[in-house]
């Protein structure tokens, strides 16, 4: 039943522009895979069942460009006003250390909650060629009862790499 529930969510994001489309720019000499975000973040808030709005609140690309919408997830914000957008960008450190973080953490048991209903947290890494993807996704990420110490350990690295793209993010 989850992987069926991650499976749609997944494939709603997708539809509703989860990640940014490639495009080659002719003028600039572009390939489209320098537009298609090597990372992205996701949060789904609680009651995510009723929204069709729902995008990655920050993207990352393979040159350290980055995009934040601070406001995707916002309960408030109404489907039909895009979220806000900061261009900004990431230190190339900070992408290789979490690189190699989203590898372990693929490696380890992140646990599933009881509960379905408390959000979700999604880290996707999407690098050209695609056979290496990795798409973490922890449910009820504020749940910590249930789980192993491992799987608690593994939730927890998970939740400080999000926060450290999260504030690594540097306004052009």
């Amino acid at each position: 039943m989850r992987r069926t529930t991650s499976a749609l969510l997944v494939l709603v994001l997708a539809l509703a522009g989860g990640g940014s489309v490639a495009s080659a720019d002719p003028e600039s000499g572009s390939s489209p895979t320098e537009s298609i975000a090597l990372l992205t973040l996701t949060t789904i808030p609680n009651g995510w069942q009723e929204r069709t709005d729902l995008r990655p609140i920050l993207e990352v690309f393979a040159d350290g460009r980055a995009i934040k919408k601070p406001d995707a997830a916002a309960a408030d914000r109404k489907p039909e006003t895009p979220p806000q957008q900061l261009d900004g960008k990431i230190r190339a450190d900070v992408v290789q250390s979490a690189l190699a973080e989203i590898k372990e953490l693929s490696t380890l048991d992140l646990g599933t909650p009881a509960v379905n209903d408390h959000g979700t947290q999604i880290i996707d890494l999407m690098p050209q060629p695609p056979e290496e993807n990795v798409h973490l996704i922890v449910y009820a990420p504020d749940l910590t009862e249930g789980f192993t110490p491992e799987q608690q350990s593994a939730r927890k690295r998970f939740a400080d790499l999000y926060r450290t793209l999260l504030d690594a993010f540097v306004k052009n």
